[in-house]
């Protein structure tokens, strides 16, 4: 029989972008010892862009629901990566939060950002692009994933994206980023900075939780600055 675990609220949650007070962190539901067909079935109920995350491990499936601080970190997250691939002119796709699995490992997941930035995978992102194509066997999986866990993940999501063969992943707590590349026995090391783009793992959180990201305009300006900046380390 399947057992279902409600992770609670956090009561030590980080702050919030842009200073002021504590928030809560993402709610998380486990579904222990379930088949595939269950996360297949949940997923395809589910669909993509909606506030809700799904990650299944081959045993165990996490349901997660987003709030307001989650999505801001991840739309800011997101802008990051296009201010220095603008800058320092870096092809990149993004392909959000796409469901990404794979039948041969039992696993999947959804990520909060994607990217491609491999050549060959940008070639074949790109046609199936053009063709309009909805089959995601003709999309590669991602060679950058940016996950926000603001509360602790209850499944094993490093072998997932092992499993999918991401290279490359960021992890950001609300406080701290933590870069990780894919080593050679299929585990995730952290490292100092991506191997895609110019970024330390310490240059991130200033512009999360330092900045003052709430006068838009201002921060993307500064952000800007600092991206053309980092031409030096390309």
């Amino acid at each position: 029989m399947s057992a279902i675990t409600i992770r609670p609220r956090s009561q030590t949650a980080p702050s919030s972008p842009g200073g002021g007070g504590p928030v809560l962190g993402d709610q998380r539901i486990v579904i222990r010892g379930v088949g595939r067909h269950v996360y297949e079935c949940l997923s395809e109920a589910i669909g993509e862009g909606q506030h809700i995350r799904l990650a299944y491990d081959g045993r165990d499936l996490e349901l997660m629901t987003t709030g307001h601080i989650h999505e801001r970190y991840k739309e800011l997250l997101g802008q990051i990566v296009s201010a220095v691939t603008l800058a320092l002119d870096i092809d990149r796709e993004n392909v959000g939060e796409t469901t990404w699995d794979t039948a041969e490992s039992e696993r999947g997941l959804q990520a909060d950002l994607s990217y491609y930035f491999d050549a060959e995978k940008l070639r074949v992102a790109r046609d199936a692009f053009a063709r309009k194509s909805n089959d995601p066997a003709d999309f590669p999986n991602p060679d950058l994933a940016i996950e926000i866990d603001l509360s602790r993940p209850k499944v094993d999501r490093p072998s997932i994206y092992a499993a999918l063969g991401v290279v490359e992943v960021w992890q950001f707590d609300g406080e701290t980023l933590v870069i990780e590349h894919l080593q050679a026995d299929g585990s995730y090391a952290s490292v100092e900075s991506s191997r895609f783009l110019p970024i330390r793992a310490e240059d991130v959180p200033r512009w999360l939780v330092v900045e003052d990201s709430t006068r838009r305009l201002a921060w993307e300006r500064r952000l800007g600055e600092w991206a053309r900046g980092l031409g030096g380390r390309a």
